[in-house]
């Protein structure tokens, strides 16, 4: 994979920067060091890049890898030979070598070779103290400075780390979120016209049947199309808004009025008091779907209509004695609706159950917890 462009952040540098002036020691040594242009130039390009690649170590860019390993591979040998050329003093650019193995390699996959940098650090800053004959002091306080500097830059890079894991997975949530109300929409869709126009299908028919011979009921079928097209316009941008509530017994006033419009005998039976509101809600969700699914697909002549709270549920059952209940069966999977359903009643720890019985017909029982 072709490396990308990298480019600093101005942020970063000065993040960076700002932690180079224990530098400014070695620095004060350069006038009156031999040949102190080589050793001056030699420092400030060994500050640059330390600054450039310690940037670049906390960018996190898996693909600078490569070019990140020779570039460390440079600093190191530039801090190891000022260090072991321009006596005690220079032996803090070690410190800096060790920061920047930190930065690179200090991610989770790769602490072992940041700790293998660090203690390897350690060894050189002891065997060139013993070169120069520094100061006990001044090389316990670099030795010990070196350790509590490499692991800042660790402990912030991990930080950086979990930053960005965190900001990565936001972003994964708010897509799923994204995702999941697209599903809920396209359900509430689904249920809203598809309920509204299996009503205005059948009231079509009824209307093409006694056209001829009785005008006037004709006519009153055609206004109450109009008056359930008008509704569903309503209700359409309602669902849009996200502010429809279907109403369990405003559902079921409707769901007699579809049935009866379609030729079938309903029953309905309510003992179950008053309900929550998010149990109305489901529970209404469900009778609109059960009732679409018999006057689409039953060929009923009968449906039955229960509401009832069993063992700390909210239940309904929709039983009717129809034979065209194959679209709706288990054996052939169920429909987006019936799918709709379930994960909608899923969701609240709710169920539902749908099939063909023994005696004949189809029954969908829908349960949801109080």
């Amino acid at each position: 994979m072709p490396v990308q462009r990298w480019r600093p952040s101005a942020g970063g540098l000065l993040w960076v920067g700002v932690w180079t002036f224990p530098l400014l020691d070695p620095a004060g040594t350069v006038t009156a060091t031999p040949g102190g242009i080589v050793a001056g130039v030699g420092l400030g390009l060994f500050t640059v890049a330390y600054a450039l690649l310690s940037t670049l170590g906390f960018d996190h860019r898996e693909d600078l890898e490569r070019v990140a390993t020779v570039w460390f591979a440079g600093v190191a040998a530039l801090g190891v030979a000022l260090a072991a050329a321009y006596g005690e003093r220079w032996l803090i650019v070690l410190l800096f070598v060790s920061a920047c193995g930190m930065a690179v390699y200090g991610g989770r996959e790769r602490m072992t070779v940041a700790l293998t940098l660090l203690a390897a650090v350690l060894v050189l800053e002891v065997l060139l103290g013993l070169l120069h004959h520094a100061d006990p002091a001044r090389l316990v306080s670099t030795l010990v400075a070196t350790v509590l500097a490499s692991g800042l830059v660790g402990a912030v890079r991990q930080m950086g780390r979990l930053i960005a894991e965190l900001q990565r997975t936001r972003e994964a949530l708010a897509t799923a979120a994204v995702a999941e109300e697209r599903l809920r929409f396209s359900r509430d869709l689904h249920d809203l016209l598809g309920h509204t126009l299996s009503v205005i299908v059948v009231k079509a028919e009824v209307v093409r049947r006694i056209a001829e011979r009785d005008p006037a009921a004709a006519a009153a079928q055609a206004a109450d199309i109009e008056d359930i097209g008008r509704r569903a316009l309503v209700e359409i941008r309602e669902a849009v808004t996200g502010y429809r509530e279907a109403g369990l017994t405003a559902e079921l006033t409707r769901a007699k009025g579809m049935l009866s419009s379609a030729g079938i005998t309903a029953s309905v039976q309510r003992t179950a008091d008053p309900l929550p509101d998010d149990a109305d809600r489901l529970l209404a969700w469900a009778l609109r779907e059960a009732t679409t699914n018999v006057v689409r697909h039953s060929g009923a002549h009968r449906c039955d209509i229960e509401i009832a709270t069993v063992d700390g549920a909210a239940a309904l059952s929709v039983v009717d004695d129809g034979t065209a209940t194959a679209a709706a069966a288990p054996a052939a999977g169920f429909g987006n609706g019936l799918r709709g359903l379930t994960e909608r009643l899923g969701a609240a720890g709710g169920t539902v159950q749908a099939g063909a019985r023994d005696g004949g017909g189809f029954a969908l029982v829908a349960r949801v917890p109080l």
